[in-house]
C-alpha cells in the first residue's frame, strides 16, 4: 500500500463523511460501501450522544462536517507536499486519545497512518463510537489497512512509539511510563482572543463560536479574552446572544448556576448575562460557562507576555495582532497542517521509519 493509496482511501472517508453535517444527514449516491455503513454510522453518532450528554448531535455533525471538508485531494497533497515518506520500515505508533470533543484524537490516528505505520490506539471512555465504526469503513475501502489499526482498552503493549493526551497530571504520569519510548506528550492548553475595542459585530459573534462550541471544552476554544483598559463589554455582550439557547443544555445550566454561586459566595466580581460569565482572572483554563479576561496597557506590552507564556496557549484569535493567529470563528476548523500544540506529527512518525 503506498502513499497515493493511503491519500485515496482518507478522501474517500471523506466523501462518505460528506454525507453527515450541520445542514443535516442526507444519503448520497455513488458512495463504496454506503449500503453496508451509512446507517451503521448514524446509530453510532445517536450512541455516543446516549453516552455522552456533551456530545450533542450538532456538535458531532459539526466535527464530522470539518473533518470531510479537510479530507480532499487537495487539501492531503497540500500537506503532505513538504514531507519525504520512506515505507520500508512501519512501526507501531499509539495514541492515548483524550475525549474532551467527538474525534478530538483523529488527526494523530490520520497522521500515523497516512505515514504508513500501524496504529495501536486506546481510546477515551468519553469517546469510543465513532472512530472505531470510521476505522472499519477505511478498511472496506483499502482492506490492506486491517493489519494497520487496532483498538484496545487494556494496557499498551508491543509498541514502538507514542502520543498521548491528557491534562498536566496525566502527562507526568505519561512522561514517566513512556520515557523509554519516543513520545509526544500532550498537557492542558487553551485559547485566547485579543479584542482593541475596535471589533466588528461580525468578528465579535464569530467569536462566540469560538467561546460556545462544544461547550467551551476544547483546547482551541477561547476561554481567556484580553481586553484594553476602560473596555465596554456591552457590545461583547450583544453579540453573544445567538448563543443564549445554550442555557437550556441541563449539563450547561447546571455548571452555570454551580459556577455563579460559587463566585456569589467568594464575592467575586464578575460580568454575565444570563449564560455566560465574565471574571477577571489571570489564569486561562476557565470553567464552563465561564470566561476569563484580562486587560492590558498596550499591545507591544502584551505581545511579550504571551511569548513568555506561549506553553499554555493553544491559538491566538485577533484581528492584526500577530503572524499566526486565527481569524474570528475559525479556531475549531483547523487546516490538516495545524498541528496541536505546534508539534508536527508527521515529522514524529516519519522519524520512526
Amino acid at each position: 500500500m503506498d502513499l497515493q493509496q493511503r491519500i485515496n482511501a482518507f478522501v474517500k472517508l471523506g466523501d462518505f463523511l460528506s454525507q453527515f453535517n450541520t445542514e443535516g444527514i442526507h444519503k448520497k449516491d455513488n458512495i463504496p460501501h454506503n449500503d453496508l455503513f451509512f446507517e451503521g454510522f448514524k446509530h453510532q453518532i445517536k450512541l455516543a450522544h446516549e453516552h455522552n450528554g456533551w456530545f450533542k448531535r450538532e456538535n458531532i455533525l459539526f466535527a464530522l462536517n470539518g473533518w470531510s471538508n479537510q479530507l480532499t485531494s487537495n487539501n492531503i497533497n497540500q500537506w503532505l507536499s513538504k514531507y519525504k515518506f520512506n515505507q520500508e520500515n512501519p512501526k507501531t505508533i499509539a495514541i492515548i486519545m483524550a475525549g474532551n470533543i467527538p474525534l478530538v484524537g483523529f488527526h494523530d490516528f490520520l497522521s500515523v497512518l497516512i505515514s504508513g505505520h500501524h496504529v495501536l490506539v486506546k481510546q477515551s471512555s468519553n469517546d469510543k463510537h465513532l472512530l472505531p465504526f470510521l476505522a472499519k469503513y477505511l478498511e472496506h475501502v483499502m482492506p490492506e489497512f486491517k493489519s494497520r489499526i487496532r483498538f484496545t482498552e487494556n494496557k499498551l503493549e508491543h509498541f514502538d512509539a507514542v502520543i498521548a493526551t491528557g491534562s498536566d497530571n496525566t502527562a507526568r504520569y505519561f512522561e514517566y511510563y513512556f520515557k523509554d519510548k519516543p513520545s509526544i506528550i500532550r498537557r492542558n492548553r487553551n485559547s485566547i482572543a485579543v479584542l482593541t475595542g475596535h471589533e466588528t459585530e461580525d468578528e465579535l459573534k464569530a467569536l462566540a463560536e469560538d467561546i460556545f462550541r462544544y461547550y467551551g471544552l476544547g483546547c482551541r476554544n477561547v476561554s481567556k479574552l484580553y481586553v484594553p483598559k476602560n473596555y465596554n463589554f456591552d457590545t461583547f455582550f450583544k453579540a453573544m446572544y445567538d448563543w443564549h439557547p445554550i442555557i437550556h443544555e441541563n449539563k450547561y445550566a447546571n455548571n452555570y448556576d454551580y459556577n455563579k454561586a460559587v463566585y456569589l459566595m467568594s464575592e467575586f466580581d464578575m460580568l454575565e448575562n444570563g449564560f455566560l460569565m465574565l471574571k477577571e482572572d489571570e489564569s486561562f483554563s476557565s470553567p464552563i460557562a465561564t470566561v476569563f479576561y484580562e486587560r492590558y496597557n498596550s499591545l507591544d506590552e502584551l505581545k511579550e507576555i504571551l511569548k513568555q507564556k506561549e506553553d499554555l496557549i493553544q491559538c491566538i484569535v485577533s484581528n492584526g495582532f500577530i503572524e499566526d493567529e486565527v481569524k474570528f470563528g475559525q479556531t475549531q476548523l483547523p487546516n490538516l497542517w495545524n498541528y496541536a500544540d505546534g508539534v508536527d506529527t508527521i515529522s514524529f512518525a516519519l522519524t520512526m521509519c
